[in-house]
């Protein structure tokens, strides 16, 4: 194993296909950190964000159980701009930290090579100036809302205003150092990873 560990961040636009390139570089053994999922960490009742969500949205976004009702949430926040900045304002900080100590670490185990992080907002939030460099999946606009409506159940309206609630893609593609394009096949995809594995000089499992 090589004695340093590299940092890759990870990017893409809602339904690019990050999720199947981070979950294939895991298999590969790569340390994987889902920025989401640290996120929703966040939103749990005496975790960093709670309060804090439930003050600036209302009680309409909790459920009976007490848990922040991340579909109610959702529909307030990709509707309008302004409460989609309101939303990432309040989160920000708290799974910047948290994703920063999950590296800390994993860079001290040294149980891999290659930590991977895949964040929405990786350019935008300054994560990946920290990173040793950085990837986007990108996709066409047809497949990206065909993976909404079929693989998450979306229905076609909502599903194409998520995907213009985002920035353009390509400005994304523009500021990484290797793009992944998943219109393919997922042998297709496959093949472009290991490319940009090798051209990072990284051997994984």
């Amino acid at each position: 194993m090589q004695d340093k560990v590299f940092i890759l961040g990870l990017t893409g636009n809602i339904a690019s296909g990050k999720s199947y390139v981070l979950a294939y570089l895991a298999k590969r053994g790569a340390k994987t950190i889902d920025a989401d999922l640290v996120a929703q960490q966040s939103y749990l009742p005496g975790k960093p964000a709670y309060n804090a969500l439930i003050a600036h949205f209302g009680s309409d976004i909790v459920r009976a159980d007490g848990q922040i009702d991340r579909t109610a949430l959702g529909k307030i926040v990709f509707a309008d701009p302004a409460q989609l900045k309101a939303l990432e304002d309040i989160v920000h900080p708290a799974t910047t930290n948290a994703i920063t100590a999950l590296v800390n670490e994993a860079q001290t185990t040294k149980s891999t090579n290659l930590i991977v992080v895949e964040a929405i907002k990786l350019f935008e939030s300054g994560m990946a100036q920290k990173y040793d460099a950085t990837w986007v999946t990108v996709a066409d606009d047809e497949t990206r809302l065909k993976r909404l409506i079929q693989g998450r159940g979306m229905d076609p309206i909502s599903a194409a205003k998520r995907l213009r609630s985002q920035s353009p893609q390509e400005e994304k593609a523009k500021l990484a150092d290797f793009v992944i394009h998943t219109d393919g096949s997922f042998e297709e995809t496959d093949a472009q990873i290991e490319t940009g594995l090798e051209k990072l000089g990284l051997r994984l499992s």
